[in-house]
């Protein structure tokens, strides 16, 4: 493994966005999961969509958050000022050496953080 995928690069994935689904399909053998990514992506299904995004979803291993990962994700909060879950999901990314995926520059910026990667930008005027 070597990215672990934040839930925007998923959620982009499902609504056809060709950058995302292009890392998906290039890295499909390096990614990996948090149970935050799990979450976040599944909320956005109701019931007659959820098989859909289950299925995709279950070809990555989903890591787990240990108090390992809850102990780091307290100092990054306080440090970075980051929301428990982004927090968590960075925690998660460096315990395990993988690289975080996402597009969410603003809260991971790449240039401050070296274990972010932002594989792609959405241009907001569009």
């Amino acid at each position: 493994m070597k990215w672990l995928l934040d839930s925007v690069i998923l959620i982009d994935h499902f609504n056809g966005v060709e950058f995302a689904s292009r890392f998906i399909a290039d890295e499909h053998k390096r990614i990996a999961l948090s149970p935050i990514t799990r979450a976040e992506v599944l909320a956005g299904f109701d019931q007659d969509n959820r098989p859909l995004a289950v299925e995709l979803l279950d070809e990555f291993p989903t890591l787990p958050i240990t108090a390992a990962e809850g102990d780091l994700a307290a100092s990054l909060r306080r440090s970075e000022g980051w929301r428990l879950p982004d927090a968590l999901q960075a925690a998660v990314a460096k315990l395990n050496r993988l690289g975080l995926v996402t597009r969410d520059a603003k809260d991971f910026p790449p240039e401050r953080h070296e274990f972010v990667k932002v594989p792609y930008v959405i241009d907001a005027s569009q």
